[in-house]
This record gives C-alpha cells, structure tokens and sequence, in this order.
C-alpha cells in the first residue's frame, strides 16, 4: 500500500495538472488511509484485520486503475509540441490496362512527371531512382502527363496524391483510366509558425484545419475544415470563426491565388500564413486533425447532440431532422461534411462544423466525460498534432480546476460571392470559388479583436 500510493501520488506529480492546495489535501487523505489501513492490519482483533485486508485490497485496486488513467495521461501529453515533418506521397500511376504491376515492371521504361518545384518532388524522385532506372519526362500539367501516357509515349507518370486527387475531382471519367502500382512516402521538415503566449492569462488564436482523409495525421491533404478558434481565459468566451474552403485567397510564400483548401497540401504552415495574410491577425498556435480524428472523438465521449436548423439528407443516405440529431462519430462525420443538399452549400457546411464543434466541447465540459477519460486519451492521442505543448495544456487544466468556469461560446462566419476563377493547383480551366466579401472580412477582423481584448 505504501508502494503504490508513492507512485500513484509521484504519477500525480510529474503530470501536474492539479493545483497546488489540490494535490496537498490528496497527498495528506491517502497518506492518512494508508496509515490508517496499515495500523488496523497489525489489530489483535480478527474481525478488524479482515476488514481491514478487504478494505485495502480494494484500496490498492483503486489505486492501480489511477495509475493506469496517470500514465495514459502521461502518454498523452507527448502528442503536444511542434511536429517536426509532415509526410508527403507520391503515386506510380499506370492505365487501368496496362500490363504493369509491379515497379520493377517499369524497369528503363518512360515516366512523367510535373516540372513544378514541389516541396518534396525531387526527395521523391531520389528514392524512386534507387529503386529502379528509367527515362524521364517532364510536362507543365497532369493534362498533359495523361494524355502522353494514353498515347503511349510514356509508360507512367509520377504524381503527388493530393495533385492527382485535385486532377480527378474536375474529371471524374479518368478515375477509370489509371490506377496506382506504387506509392512512396516523403518526410519533409516543417517550419516553426507558433507566436507562444501565456493561455492562462493571455487571449490567444488557434487554427483548426481538418483535413479530408483518414489515417496518418502528418500527411498534407487539402484543409476542408478552416476554423479559427479564439479564446479568452480572462473573460471565459470562445470565438469560432469559420473560413469557408473555396475561399479564394492568396496562397502565403506562392503569391499564387487558390482555394484555402488548397493551402493544406503545402503543409499546415501554408494554411496558416494565408490565414494570418487574409485576415492580417497573428494565430498564435494549431491544431490540425482528419475524418479518423472526429470519429474517434465523438465515439469515446458517447455521442453528441447537435441541434439542426435543417432537415436533409447527406450524399451517403444518412437522414438528418431539422432540431436535435444524437449522433455518433461516423453521423458527425456525415453531419459535418455535406454541402450538396444545401443551396448555400460551403457556408452552411461551415455552420454545422461550428455546431459539431461547439457540442463537442459542451460534452468535454461535463463532468461524465471521467467515465469514458481513459478511453478517450487511449483512442484519440494519434488523431491529431498541433504545436502547443504539454507545460501549456497542462497550466491551463490546473487553472480550470482551481477555478471552474462556464464558458461563453459564439460562431461566425466569413462569406463572398460565388465565382469561377483559375487556381495556383489547377490551372487549365476555371474551378469554382467564394470571393470574399470585404465587409465579412472586416466584421470577423472586429469580432476576433473584441474577444482578444483584455476586459
């Protein structure tokens, strides 16, 4: 008992997420149980010293399933900090009928692939030459690259997934045409982009950037979710304000105009500077999670209910009523990502992120989310990476804990025009896009300024 209430309070310790008059107060009702508990062991009294072995093995059992909640938490905790690489892919993409299956099958045989000076494109072609010998060529677009490989004269073409993938969403047909026989994976560094600040004294701006795939968090994607949370810890209010994906902006270090989304697949400090250009704030830190990350989420807290002001039904047949919806992870997911059944698709969209989120933290706050604590950590600690780091969180929970106050949650959301304008990422026909509206610009410049003002 002595043991494992030492490790389970030095646990405690290291985690540092209790305050100080906290951990004292639980520091001296262990120490007394266990004293307590051990003199009662050592009782002539039969009765007194089964009792008391009963009460301790329970004791000890209880303790043993905080240590396990203390090192999870631990675990945890190392997900927190600047993420050094994101991950790149890059695709060997053949026609659907052709005979190649293998890379080794593209032995001296012709490839394409973008002259663009992408980021990780010449790592790529580093490892695909280790791999085997082949001729190059090199085209200015993937129409190009296509038609080549259709006509013959090239065998494949090698392509990020993320260029492919904007490729196919203007030409469905092709999806039919081509198929992937290889993939290769590169780590590129990240650049630094956080402006550090006390988060327990000082209003702060996060990015949440919700990317449109599964799995790995560290792999660029187009950002579908661009959300600015602002937080005041002083006056308890939270500002989300969501910037819808086709915003039509100007691509940070490019000087290229693209969709928002876009920015995602140069990384998430391209988001982030584009952000901080269009918006001209500073965001002080970011969080960035995928479709596997709100899943888990919403799973392990037990659901949420979202209040819908629409009933429609998504492009995957899930129903949903105008009013409350209970909804799991993979209807959150659904909840949040339809844009088609609304005529004001992306900015509607844009809401239900805000009430997705919004009924996640209102679930985080509650007290019954202790049940599920272990799980949740367990299950969410490789959903997503940002660059604030433990010391910061865990300040921040021990003030909450000492303090406990409800906080004040409010939306908004930029809006524009719709357009079709040529994009930096596709640049052979118009795609559509927002225009973005000066005024709405200008109201979300005022709302983010009132919450980060110091009352």
């Amino acid at each position: 008992m002595a043991i494992i209430t030492t490790i389970a309070l030095s646990l405690i310790y290291f985690i540092d997420i209790l305050p100080q008059n906290y951990f004292i107060i639980l520091c001296i009702v262990l120490i007394i149980i266990t004293l307590i508990l051990i003199r009662l062991l050592k009782d002539q009294n039969p009765f007194l010293r089964a009792l008391s072995c009963l009460i301790s093995i329970l004791y000890i059992i209880v303790l043993s399933l905080g240590i396990t909640y203390e090192l999870n938490t631990l675990d945890f905790f190392k997900q927190f900090g600047f993420n050094q690489y994101k991950t790149e892919n890059y695709e060997v993409i053949v026609l659907s009928n052709s005979l190649y299956q293998d890379l080794s099958d593209l032995q001296e045989k012709r490839i394409g692939y973008l002259e663009n000076q992408r980021e990780g494109l010449s790592q790529a072609i580093q490892k695909l030459t280790k791999e085997i010998k082949y001729q190059e060529q090199k085209k200015e677009n993937i129409e190009s690259l296509l038609q080549e490989l259709k006509k013959q004269k090239i065998d494949a073409i090698f392509l990020e997934e993320n260029e492919l993938q904007i490729f196919l969403e203007e030409n469905e047909l092709e999806r039919e045409n081509i198929r992937t026989i290889y993939t290769i994976e590169i780590e590129i560094e990240n650049k630094k982009t956080s402006k550090e600040v006390d988060i327990t004294k000082t209003p702060f701006t996060i990015y949440l950037s919700g990317m449109d795939t599964y799995g790995k968090i560290t792999k660029v994607s187009r950002s579908d979710v661009n959300m600015l949370i602002t937080i005041n810890p002083l006056t308890n209010q939270i500002l989300l304000t969501n910037i819808p994906r086709d915003y039509y902006v100007n691509l940070a270090d490019i000087n290229e105009f693209d969709k928002l989304t876009h920015a995602g697949i140069y990384g998430i400090t391209s988001s982030v500077k584009t952000i901080e250009q269009l918006l001209d704030i500073s965001i002080n830190y970011y969080v960035k999670v995928n479709f596997t990350s709100l899943i888990d989420i919403v799973d392990e807290i037990g659901g949420i209910e979202v209040d819908s002001p629409y009933e429609f039904t998504t492009i995957d047949n899930i129903k949903f009523a105008k009013g409350k919806n209970k909804l799991d992870g993979q209807k959150a997911l659904s909840f949040s990502r339809e844009r088609k059944a609304f005529l004001e698709g992306d900015r509607i969209r844009g809401e239900n992120h805000q009430r997705v989120l919004t009924a996640i933290i209102n679930k985080l706050l509650t007290p019954t989310i202790i049940m599920n604590y272990n799980d949740l950590l367990t299950s969410i600690k490789d959903d997503f990476i940002t660059d604030l780091d433990d010391k910061q969180i865990r300040n921040f929970i021990k003030e909450e804990l000492k303090s406990p106050q409800k906080w004040q949650i409010k939306s908004a959301s930029l809006n524009g025009t719709n357009e079709y304008q040529y994009t930096y990422s596709y640049k052979k026909n118009k795609l559509y896009v927002m225009k973005p509206s000066e005024e709405s610009i200008k109201n979300a410049q005022e709302n983010i300024k009132t919450v980060l003002s110091i009352n």
